[in-house]
C-alpha cells in the first residue's frame, strides 16, 4: 500500500490520501480494513470514483480502491457485479445476453454507489430504483470479516444498504436482478427557453398519465449555442413500435427546436448521459430538491434558474419517480420517498480556472433556496452534502431511527462514511401520510 494521488469525477476535489489499498478481492478488502484500522487511519471507498463531494477520498485516510474488480458476470437475468464496476461496465455484460439493468443516467457512475443510495434512471417506471434491483451483497465489515447479506441472511443489513449507503461496510460484489429490455426507445426533444415554462406544465400533466413504460428526464441545459434550453429525454422501454406516439406527445407540447429519437441500445442513452452532465475532470457543486408536483410556481423557478446560470456547462435537471418505484413497500428498504415525485438535481459545472468559483458554488444555493417553498422536506441523499444538516435530518422519511440502530450494530466506531446520515439524536421525521398528495388526489 502506497501513497498516491487518486482523481475524482470533480475535479474541484484535491484530497490526499495517506495510503492506497488497490484490491482486487474481498480477502485484500479485509487485509486492508484491518490494517487502517491497526494503523489508525480512517477509511474510504473508491468504486466508480464518480464522487461529487469527495468521501471516496478523505483526507489523510487509507483508500480502498476497488476499481480493479470490475467484472460483470451475467447468468439469466442475474449479474453478479464487481464492486468497482460501472453502470457502463453493467449495461455491456447485460446486453450481450439481451437484458438491461436499472441504473442511473450516466455510464461513468459507480454501480454499487449509485445502487446503494438510490438510483433513478431510465427504466424508473417498470423497475424501480438500482436499489430495488438489488438480489444480494457481499460486503466487509468494520471487523474485516466478510458476509453475503440478503433478505434472508443479515435482513437489516441488506434493508440498509438498499438507500442507507455505504456506511456499513465495504460491498465487494452485488447480484443485481436485469429486465428483458434489449433496446429501448429514447432519444431528447430541445423546446426555446421562452417556451419553456407552458412546456413544463404541459409535461407535469403528460407524465402524471404516463405508463409505466415511459420515464422521462427534463430540464434546462445549454443548446448547441451555448444559450440555455429546455430539454426531455425520453426513454420508452415497452414495445418499440409504441415509443414514436409518447415521443410525439411531448414534442407537441411546444414548438421544438430539435427532435432527435428512436430505438437503441439501453447502453446510448447513457451515453448521452456523460456527454451532457458527467464530463471528467471539471468542478461541481450539487444540490438537490424533491418535489411533490411540477406546480405551475414550482416551473417558473427551474426556468429562471436555468436562465440565470453562471456558466454554460451548468443544469438543472429533473428526474421522475414513478410506477414500479412507488409500488415497493416503504418501509421493505431504506429509502425514505415512495410516492410520485420529482427529485430536482442542480448542477454547477465550469472548467477549472474558468471564474469565480463562487459564482457558480451561490447559483446552485440560490437555485435551492428558490425552489425550497415548493419541495417536501428532506432530499436526495446520493446528492447531499455533509453541510446540508436541514435536508439530511428529513432524507430518510420515517426510517432515521432504524438506520442509526444497523449503523451503530454493523459499524459502531463509525469508520465508514458514504451519504450523510442524520446526527444520531431523535428528530421530528415526517410521516408519509404528512407529505402533499399527489395531483388529483384528495
Amino acid at each position: 500500500m502506497d501513497d498516491d494521488e487518486l482523481m475524482l469525477w470533480n475535479g474541484a476535489v484535491t484530497h490526499r490520501a495517506a495510503a492506497v489499498a488497490r484490491c482486487r478481492s474481498a480477502d485484500e478488502v479485509s487485509a486492508a480494513v484491518r490494517r487502517a484500522r491497526a494503523d489508525g487511519l480512517p477509511l474510504s471507498v473508491l468504486g466508480g470514483g464518480h464522487d461529487w463531494t469527495g468521501r471516496a477520498i478523505r483526507p489523510d485516510a487509507m483508500v480502498i480502491d476497488l476499481r480493479g474488480m470490475r467484472t460483470v458476470t451475467v447468468d439469466g437475468d442475474v449479474a453478479v457485479v464487481g464492486g468497482g464496476a460501472t453502470a457502463a461496465d453493467l449495461v455491456a455484460g447485460a446486453a450481450e445476453h439481451g437484458r438491461s439493468a436499472a441504473t442511473g443516467t450516466v455510464g461513468a457512475v459507480g454501480m454499487a454507489g449509485l445502487t446503494l443510495g438510490g438510483g433513478y434512471g431510465p427504466l424508473c417506471g417498470v423497475a424501480g430504483l438500482a436499489l430495488d434491483n438489488l438480489l444480494s451483497a457481499e460486503v466487509v465489515l468494520a471487523d474485516g470479516s466478510i458476509v453475503t447479506t440478503d433478505e434472508d441472511t443479515l435482513p437489516d443489513l441488506f434493508w440498509a444498504l438498499r438507500g442507507g449507503g455505504g456506511n456499513f461496510g465495504v460491498v465487494t460484489s452485488t447480484r443485481i436482478r436485469l429486465h428483458r429490455i434489449p433496446r429501448v426507445y429514447a432519444g431528447f426533444v430541445f423546446f426555446p427557453l421562452t417556451a419553456a415554462t407552458d412546456v413544463l406544465d404541459g409535461f407535469a400533466e403528460l407524465s402524471g398519465a404516463a405508463p409505466d413504460e415511459l420515464t422521462a428526464q427534463t430540464g434546462v441545459i445549454s443548446g448547441q449555442d451555448g444559450t440555455p434550453t429546455l430539454f426531455v429525454n425520453p426513454t420508452w422501454s415497452g414495445p418499440l413500435a409504441d415509443g414514436a406516439y409518447w415521443v410525439n406527445r411531448i414534442a407537441k407540447l411546444g414548438t421544438p427546436a430539435m427532435v432527435h429519437a428512436g430505438p437503441v441500445d439501453y447502453a446510448e442513452p447513457l451515453r448521452r448521459g456523460d456527454q451532457k452532465f458527467a464530463a471528467d475532470g471539471r468542478h461541481y457543486a450539487i444540490r438537490t430538491r424533491t418535489l411533490a408536483a411540477l406546480t405551475p410556481d414550482a416551473n417558473q423557478a427551474i426556468v429562471a434558474a436555468g436562465a440565470d446560470r453562471t456558466s454554460p456547462l451548468s443544469a438543472v435537471s429533473i428526474h421522475h419517480f414513478h410506477g414500479a418505484a412507488t409500488r415497493v413497500p416503504l418501509e421493505a428498504t431504506a429509502f425514505g420517498l415512495r410516492q410520485d415525485h420529482f427529485m430536482v438535481e442542480i448542477l454547477a459545472s465550469w472548467r477549472p480556472g474558468a471564474g469565480d468559483e463562487g459564482a457558480h458554488r451561490r447559483w446552485a444555493d440560490e437555485t435551492a433556496d428558490m425552489l425550497r417553498p415548493f419541495a417536501l422536506p428532506g432530499g436526495y441523499p446520493n446528492l447531499l452534502a455533509d453541510s446540508h444538516h436541514d435536508q439530511i435530518a428529513h432524507a430518510y422519511g420515517p426510517h432515521t431511527g432504524r438506520l442509526l440502530k444497523a449503523k451503530a450494530r454493523f459499524d459502531p466506531d463509525g469508520i465508514f462514511s458514504a451519504i450523510p446520515l442524520p446526527v444520531p439524536v431523535p428528530v421530528p421525521v415526517p410521516s408519509r401520510a404528512t407529505y402533499p398528495a399527489k395531483t388529483g388526489e384528495a
